[in-house]
């Protein structure tokens, strides 16, 4: 069940709407989360406009049938960059206690939704997932 075309499926819609919720936070807020978590706002302000625009390749993914196999590749690299980003902005910057657990949790999410996603895409049928 967990490695089915429809949990997959599943899987980058939420990616996809977790992207449009985020992308939105960072952009009507920047000034307050730049405070709160010690983030230049140029980044929150970047990351934001990147968030949208990964969103919209997930859900255009989500939507697809069949999903096309290397753009779900595009989704699981671009998650573990994602992480590993967060992961040198946190050990590289300062930001705040509240900034620190903020990428903490982007770390392990979207490190979480990449396996899924790389697990899910390893499974699939080829020809469920033809490009």
């Amino acid at each position: 069940m967990l490695l089915s075309p429809a949990f997959l499926r599943a899987v980058v819609w939420f990616d996809a709407l977790t992207g449009v919720l985020l992308g939105a936070l960072h952009l009507l807020f920047t000034v307050r989360l730049a405070e709160w978590l010690g983030l230049s706002p140029a980044l929150l302000q970047v990351s934001g406009v990147m968030l949208f625009g990964y969103a919209a390749l997930a859900a255009a993914i989500a939507r697809a049938r069949p999903m096309p196999r290397g753009l779900l590749w595009v989704l699981v690299i671009g998650n573990f960059a994602w992480a590993l980003g967060s992961l040198a902005l946190w050990a590289g910057l300062a930001p705040t206690p509240l900034g620190q657990a903020y990428l903490l949790v982007h770390v392990v999410s979207v490190a979480l939704l990449a396996e899924l996603q790389w697990m899910g895409v390893r499974r699939l049928p080829s020809a469920l997932a033809a490009a």
